[in-house]
């Protein structure tokens, strides 16, 4: 079983895709790493020998994922809400922050539609 940063990679998938399990790792920081290690893309995961992981291991040392980029991240909306920006106003709303519209959309941050009383439209 490959463990690398604390998550334990899926076996049956190969070496690329599996990394991306780790958070902060996608696919071409993926490709960046293997390529600096010299490991083949196409290994599976439980083909990959232990020197490999652990020079794989090395260079991920190096990049900030896992629990320290969960923490940046947090941080750095705490610090845009305290600081009272755009942003972090939209944040601590729990409305959507990169410009979307939120007239029909965007239930995937403002959660379950709620109605509204007494707000029917009236035309003449």
């Amino acid at each position: 079983m490959a463990r690398i940063a604390g998550v334990n990679l899926p076996k049956d998938k190969r070496i690329e895709a599996g990394l991306t399990a780790i958070y902060g790792v996608g696919r071409s920081l993926s490709a960046k790493i293997l390529e600096e290690a010299n490991v083949d893309k196409n290994t599976k995961v439980d083909e990959v020998s232990e020197p490999q992981l652990a020079k794989i291991r090395d260079i991920l040392a190096k990049s900030v994922v896992e629990g320290d980029l969960r923490r940046k991240i947090a941080m750095d909306v705490k610090h845009m809400q305290e600081i009272g920006s755009y942003k972090g106003f939209r944040h601590k709303k729990g409305l959507p922050v990169r410009g979307q519209h939120t007239k029909y959309n965007c239930r995937t941050r403002k959660g379950k539609k709620k109605t509204v009383a007494n707000k029917k439209v009236v035309t003449k």
